[in-house]
């Protein structure tokens, strides 16, 4: 994370200070580089540059529009799972016209607003779904462009929760179905037939299985355009991880993987497809954001146990559902280092749940009052948080060399019950 450098014994966001951000904006915060989110996305736009392709933000990794404000000015599309994103693209900025509407459980409502606002494709994940996208089009007079999301039973190896190309996956079509469900498509009048879409899973370090995923994608469309259905683009989803600092392998780099996925596309075009045309679309998202932000912290209590020492923070599962639910590992730093002998801790906040644990088992030097910053924490970060406990949701900070934008407000408490009412 090169735009979160210690300087002086202090750690910094660009050339902003991080007891800075915090003495203004208060703890828990989410801070982002302007720097880092717009270099990770050059390494998917620079390799494809001049070609005929697209790299649609999987904003369910991050949806704050200044971050979907800056991707759709470098030309970003955009990857959606409800209505409600769409919206946010919208108010963004994005262009409708880039967007692919993923999810397997589009409503009519949905359906009726992204044919409304002109969105480039549906990924369909069923054929009750093809079904329900046709009436909807048919009803409104229009016609749905339709990609079939095809499951090809690629073991991804990462966490169960985030692996979604398996036989047991709810997520897509199971390979063997393919062919027959896109016969059914051609035959609905009120759909066009555009594309075809993979994502086998999340936090992939290498890309050896995405490789795959793509072969047998292609192995399709062969098949495909024997029958006279022609595709116009080939989806090849996200999935590339990132460092997390927990001694895995070094991730893939985001260049690399392009242009190994480019040599293979030309390849098959040249030799099998006639060389006829199709875009090339790419739906990254933690790769994207993920270590373009840090979750500030403020340590409010040292706590000694029996068999564990605990430090209790100020941040909780409600603003980082990551640990306890993934058993994810997040790199914990302070912020301005101390001397002394390091302490065995549990970082914990003060939600009401055992499950509430941030890190475990980390050596630190730490007093009440220090700042922690959690690395690495931009994707899946806010867009999981809850108001559990009646907590506000974190502040968003985005700083720009030696600029800070708050991009969101803390939530204050009386906020959260607004909408709520009282009977008789």
């Amino acid at each position: 994370m090169s735009n979160f450098p210690l300087q002086n014994g202090v750690l910094h966001a660009e050339g902003v200070p991080l007891p800075q951000i915090a003495a203004q904006f208060g703890t828990p915060t989410y801070v982002y580089s302007k720097a880092q989110l717009l270099d990770n996305f050059a390494g998917y736009a620079r390799p494809c540059a001049g070609r005929d392709a697209l790299v649609c933000y999987a904003m369910k990794a991050n949806s704050n529009l200044a971050i979907l404000d800056l991707l759709a000015r470098q030309g970003a599309g955009f990857d959606i799972v409800s209505g409600g994103e769409l919206l946010r693209v919208i108010a963004a900025g994005g262009d409708p016209g880039k967007v692919i509407f993923s999810g397997v459980g589009k409503t009519v409502r949905e359906i009726e607003l992204a044919l409304d606002k002109g969105i480039l494709c549906f990924n369909v994940e069923s054929i009750p779904e093809l079904h329900r996208i046709n009436e909807v089009a048919g009803r409104l007079g229009k016609r749905a462009p339709v990609s079939l999301r095809v499951n090809p039973n690629v073991d991804a190896k990462t966490h169960p929760y985030i692996a979604t190309g398996l036989k047991a996956s709810k997520f897509g079509v199971a390979f063997s179905d393919a062919l027959a469900t896109y016969r059914s498509a051609a035959a609905l009048p009120h759909l066009d037939v555009v594309g075809i879409d993979c994502h086998i899973g999340s936090q992939l370090l290498d890309d050896a299985p995405l490789l795959e995923a793509l072969d047998k994608l292609i192995e399709l469309i062969d098949t495909l355009a024997s029958e006279g259905i022609v595709l116009h683009h080939l989806d090849v989803g996200g999935g590339l991880g990132i460092d997390y600092g927990a001694g895995d392998a070094a991730p893939v780099p985001i260049a690399s993987y392009v242009e190994r996925v480019f040599a293979r596309v030309d390849a098959w075009r040249a030799d099998k497809y006639d060389g006829r045309p199709i875009k090339v679309i790419f739906e990254p998202g933690r790769s994207i954001v993920g270590n373009t932000g840090v979750l500030l912290m403020n340590v409010e209590f040292i706590k000694p146990g029996e068999e564990k020492n605990f430090c209790v923070i100020d941040a909780a599962m409600n603003d980082m559902a990551r640990p306890t639910l993934y058993q994810a590992w997040m790199d914990v730093q302070p912020v301005t280092p101390r001397q002394g002998e390091a302490v065995t801790y549990d970082l914990v906040g003060p939600v009401c749940e055992s499950g509430d644990w941030l890190a475990r088992d980390r050596a630190l030097v730490v007093e009440p009052g220090d700042l922690l910053a959690m690395m690495a924490a931009g994707a899946y970060g806010f867009t999981m948080s809850s108001n559990y406990n009646t907590r506000g949701r974190a502040a968003e900070v985005l700083v720009d060399g030696e600029n800070v934008h708050l991009i969101r407000r803390r939530e204050e408490p009386a906020e959260l019950f607004a909408l709520e009412s009282l009977v008789g």
